[in-house]
């Protein structure tokens, strides 16, 4: 049996490495010298009995074996960012790390003021703010908590249904004034629409409920959301946004309500084993309350 153990350290080095592409580029990403993360590279293949990098002038090059163990040391990370953030609150106490995730529309548009109240209420917590539209693993604490487009299928999560946000086209009005309203989904091919760059799983659903625009017809493509809507908002013509969002901008107007909406079913979710923490419990809830405001539509007037 190898007698050599390795440690935490170890696995943390190879991350860097896998991620970073060299020892150099590991060492300054983790604040180490060159020699520790080689010494550490070294010890890892020792333990395991397995070549983990393919040296080359150009860098190191990871092994089948290295790439088996990634989503392992991957694992270990963000458990290790867990504790970190879990003993940084004292028990009964608001205060420590929290790890929202959430979709890039949703984290830099709808989270920040709901974030700002949450601050102001409790000032002594710090919130680290993801924003992907991967769906980040709970099981492994990959974040705390998780704002999600989809239902949490996993069954140790805790998970909250907020309601649905509906998706719709919206141009400015400017834009409409000068290139008129379309009156049906084939009045489109006429106008600027933007658009994605590359299909994904979305798009194949919008492709699958009638909306069968292609890559080829936009006149403004982008697969970033926040460029999309900010597109939308500049007057560059016709786009996809969230209702919600877009009610918070009196020049953007819907175009072709009743040929197109699509709900996005919304939930908020945790690990369940995070329900005794305060930090987690507290925003858990903020996050909740302020998505309802969010999604809850205006009333009016008699």
């Amino acid at each position: 049996m190898n007698e050599c153990t390795a440690s935490w350290d170890h696995y943390r080095s190879f991350l860097a490495v896998l991620q970073e592409g060299s020892l150099s580029g590991a060492a300054r990403a983790l604040g180490l010298r060159q020699p520790t993360i080689g010494r550490h590279i070294d010890a890892l293949e020792a333990s395991l009995s397995a070549p983990l990098f393919t040296r080359a002038r150009d860098g190191l090059t990871p092994t089948e074996a290295a790439l088996e163990l990634r989503p392992l040391a991957e694992t270990m990370a963000s458990m290790a960012e867990a504790m970190v953030r879990t003993a940084s609150a004292p028990p009964g106490d608001v205060r420590g790390s929290v790890r929202i995730s959430a979709s890039d529309m949703v984290g830099s548009e709808v989270l920040p003021p709901i974030l700002a109240k949450l601050r102001r209420a409790y000032p002594k917590l710090a919130v680290e703010l993801v924003l992907s539209n991967r769906v980040d693993d709970l099981l492994r604490q990959e974040a705390d908590i998780a704002v999600r487009m989809v239902q949490p299928q996993q069954g140790a999560l805790l998970a909250r249904r907020v309601g649905v946000i509906e998706i719709g086209f919206f141009a400015r009005r400017d834009y409409l004034d000068r290139h008129g309203t379309p009156e049906t989904l084939a009045d489109l091919r006429d106008h600027a629409v933007i658009g994605f760059d590359r299909e994904n799983a979305f798009i194949r659903v919008l492709h699958e409920r009638g909306l069968t625009l292609k890559r080829e017809q936009f006149a403004l493509r982008t697969d970033s959301d926040i460029a999309h809507f900010a597109c939308i908002r500049a007057g560059v013509g016709i786009g996809i946004c969230q209702v919600a969002l877009a009610r918070r901008h009196a020049d953007l107007v819907r175009v072709l309500p009743k040929a197109f909406a699509f709900p996005l079913e919304t939930w908020v979710a945790m690990h369940e084993d995070l329900r005794p923490a305060q930090r987690c419990r507290v925003t858990f809830d903020a996050l909740v309350e302020g998505l309802n405001d969010y999604i809850k539509p205006p009333r009016t007037g008699r």
